[in-house]
């Protein structure tokens, strides 16, 4: 096997395009918590990387038997990687990012190891049971928690139901995504969840920034809108480009979430979903 073809086989696992949705989590999560220690920031960018990365080399391992139903262009039944390389490789992420977060601080280790433990929970029972995308908005939470921890060494209310409006998002979207796989009529009410960010901007910023969040909530309504035509299409249904618009729309989901950024600030989560949207058209997002 080529060096080429192992790379993306690699790179396909880890489902690297959606890492910028990751690095808006941990940016948004550290302003929320007050912006502060940005020399620990780097830990929680590459502690929480790992962990994502790690995560979904698990996911396709428990994942084998479906994906060798339902998608054999995946890495594992393709041949392109063995069951236990990607078992290994996943394990030792897992390990290292999870590490890397306790040089982010105490609250970040810890909140750190649960992510994993929640991740791996996910990853092994999510095909079975029908509260897994619970468990996938519970991860983006406490991404959320965990940067705001290595901030300020403490979690304030707005970064619970910022975090809390995230995982509404990716929610509705994982709900979606079930049906990218398999047969079956996609259900309305995953709609409702997608909004949260939008309906807490509106309530939450009624002074000083309300003009910023009307805009920035206006730019992801009109995003989601784009992402789902292509999932709510009678004639030319096509779930994985709404799953993979909406995925690349968590960015500006986090940024909605402060609204009262900087400019600096603003032109990172610019260039995080330039960058999504741009890697998506290397590596599947799903």
């Amino acid at each position: 096997m080529s060096l080429a073809r192992k790379l993306r086989a690699l790179l396909i696992l880890g489902r690297v395009s959606n890492l910028p949705t990751v690095w808006s989590n941990c940016l948004a999560g550290w302003f929320l918590g007050g912006a502060t220690f940005v020399e620990k920031l780097p830990f929680v960018f590459v502690g929480v990387s790992l962990l994502y990365v790690g995560g979904m080399f698990l996911n396709d391992a428990f994942d084998v038997e479906f994906d060798t139903q339902h998608r054999r262009e995946r890495p594992i039944p393709s041949g392109a990687i063995s069951l236990s390389g990607v078992w290994r490789w996943g394990t030792v992420w897992l390990l290292i990012g999870a590490t890397a977060l306790f040089f982010a601080g105490l609250l970040a280790g810890i909140l750190g190891l649960l992510l994993a433990g929640c991740i791996v929970f996910y990853d092994a029972i999510h095909k079975n049971v029908s509260f897994g995308p619970v468990l996938m908005g519970a991860c983006r939470l406490l991404i959320y928690l965990i940067a705001a921890g290595s901030a300020a060494g403490e979690i304030t209310p707005t970064v619970v139901w910022c975090g809390l409006a995230v995982a509404g998002y990716i929610i509705g979207l994982s709900f979606i995504a079930r049906r990218e796989s398999t047969a079956g009529a996609l259900s309305y009410w995953p709609l409702v969840p997608l909004a949260a960010p939008i309906l807490l901007a509106l309530l939450r910023n009624s002074q000083g920034y309300r003009g910023q969040a009307l805009l920035l909530a206006a730019v992801l309504a009109l995003w989601i809108a784009k992402s789902l035509r292509y999932a709510l299409s009678c004639a030319d249904r096509n779930i994985g480009r709404s799953v993979s618009g909406l995925l690349a729309g968590i960015v500006l989901v986090d940024w909605l979430a402060v609204a009262n950024a900087p400019r600096e600030i603003s032109a990172a989560f610019i260039v995080l979903f330039l960058l999504a949207i741009g890697l998506q058209r290397l590596v599947p997002a799903t």
